[in-house]
């Protein structure tokens, strides 16, 4: 029977869509038949549209016969009649190619990157979902388990099946032509009649914004309210800029939160806001990267309440088995406290990236010791002050990571000659290191010369960001002459190629030094 019809479809065999297609063929052939007389000529004639091409054309100048077509419809067709269908707005026909979809995972988000999408086209593709849901038998074709929206995934299989790029492209095993045996069809009808439906997944990364209003998104949601249970949105990176907590939590609660791989929060709240949000943190164990960046919108916060929103906070980090990947900026309220959110992390760590925070001794030789720093690959501590601080701690973190680490990034953290003269020995031998960044710290030329004899042995370090040195200010009013800084920098130039690392490219803080 026809999808979402009450009347009988026209019987569609595989022979009528052979019979399309050869008329199709036809026309084509006819009104491009200058072309073929002279394509040995043409070297760079326009190709012809495959014959796949041709019989989705076809079925969708008539709907009711292209949804009629769709229970004998070979599996090569499905992928660009529904591009077909999409791009000319049949939602009739987009609604039955859900329910009929041949794949575990239909990416319908990759469409929409490349077309904007109607409200009514994204409307019918989830009420195909919805018709699925109704039912309590699972249709005989149905192997959709996800709808995925997010718009970079799956791009090349949109490409592939359209025929605009070679390749093999699979979203799940696709269902079977060959006919089935006697037994297969009687253990597929009881499996049909026993089996509960699973949930189906609508995968999405969510960007919340302060003053957006998506009205997609309003509609999903809804639809998910309407079909709890049977309907999961699943999400695999979020994003939250400045969104009134009532709003997030009507929203969070909808989500399956241990889908979230990738927790951006960039947030003005007070710090309760922040103390009520960090339940939500806790039930995404599958994440794997959190970005937090706060400013506190209190003039004053007592110490107390500092420590309430930090074990709050560090608490839920004990959930995080997963986490790989952790980005803390302007969290000033862990300073002297940084300790408690350490002890708390359950794996260890490839990127970790304080900064624009306040930390004290006591914190960053927490930091050093702290099991889960040895396989870093990326650190930062841009923009916290270094200025008074031992060397020791900072010694004892880049010796523990040493093995591994290929980013560092020390901008803008005070550091002047004494401390940057006392690492260097220890940063020689982070033998992975490819990128150094030190911008904004006071470091003299000799500092500099030093830096260069200490990393030339280094042989995977390509790139290096660091400041003018004092040398090139001038003494009375700290402006940067540039004659000087052109001289200093042609004396390192020169120490680089006397030890033959060339290939090291050197950026100054000045824009117009560049090596």
């Amino acid at each position: 029977m026809a999808w979402g019809s009450a009347h009988p479809a026209p019987s569609f065999t595989l022979g009528h869509l052979l019979v399309l297609v050869a008329a199709e063929a036809e026309l084509w052939l006819c009104g491009h038949q200058d072309s073929f007389r002279s394509r040995f000529i043409r070297i760079n004639m326009w190709a012809p549209p495959r014959l796949l091409d041709l019989a989705g054309q076809s079925l969708l100048r008539d709907e009711a016969l292209a949804i009629a077509a769709l229970d004998e419809l070979p599996v090569e067709l499905f992928p660009p009649l529904f591009m077909a269908a999409f791009a000319r707005r049949h939602s009739k026909t987009l609604k039955a190619m859900v329910q009929a979809w041949p794949f575990a995972c239909l990416p319908l988000g990759a469409l929409m990157r490349e077309w904007q999408p109607h409200k009514e086209i994204f409307q019918a593709a989830l009420s195909g979902l919805d018709v699925l849901l109704a039912q309590k038998v699972r249709p005989r074709r149905w192997k959709l388990r996800v709808l995925d929206l997010r718009r970079n995934a799956h791009q090349d299989f949109w490409t592939v099946w359209s025929g605009t790029r070679s390749g093999m492209c699979s979203l799940g095993e696709p269902v079977t032509t060959q006919p089935m045996s006697k037994k297969q069809k009687v253990e597929s009808s009881c499996m049909g009649a026993k089996q509960p439906l699973a949930p189906l997944q609508v995968l999405v990364d969510l960007y919340l914004r302060k003053g957006t209003h998506d009205e997609l998104l309003t509609y999903l949601i809804e639809k998910v309210k309407q079909r709890k249970g049977l309907l999961h949105l699943c999400c695999t990176k979020l994003e939250i800029v400045a969104v009134p907590m009532k709003h997030i939590k009507m929203i969070l609660k909808m989500v399956q939160l241990d889908s979230v791989q990738d927790l951006e929060v960039n947030c003005i709240w007070k710090l309760s806001t922040l103390g009520n949000f960090a339940p939500y943190l806790g039930k995404m164990g599958s994440l794997r990267k959190l970005l937090l960046s706060h400013r506190n919108t209190s003039s004053y916060t007592s110490p107390e309440e500092e420590e309430q929103c930090v074990a709050q906070l560090a608490s839920q980090f004990l959930s995080l088995h997963h986490l790989q990947e952790l980005y803390l900026d302007s969290i000033n309220f862990l300073n002297g406290r940084l300790d408690q959110m350490l002890r708390c992390l359950k794996s260890p760590l490839e990127t970790l990236s304080i900064t624009n925070s306040l930390l004290s001794e006591s914190d960053l030789m927490h930091l050093s010791q702290c099991p889960n720093i040895t396989q870093l690959k990326e650190l930062s501590l841009s923009g916290v002050m270094l200025t008074t601080v031992n060397p020791e701690p900072l010694q004892l973190l880049l010796e523990r990571a040493s093995a591994t680490l290929q980013d560092l990034d020390l901008n803008e953290c005070g550091i002047m000659d004494s401390l940057f003269s006392a690492i260097l020995p220890v940063l020689s031998r982070c033998s992975q290191l490819m990128i150094l960044r030190f911008c904004g710290n006071p470091i003299s030329m000799a500092a500099l010369e030093n830096l260069v004899r200490h990393t030339v042995s280094m042989s995977k370090l390509t790139h290096v960001l660091y400041p003018p040195p004092l040398e090139s200010f001038d003494d009375d009013y700290g402006v940067l002459h540039l004659g000087r800084l052109t001289q200093l920098h042609a004396t390192l130039k020169r120490m680089l190629h006397e030890f033959g690392r060339q290939d090291i490219v050197w950026f100054s803080a000045n824009p117009s030094v560049l090596w």
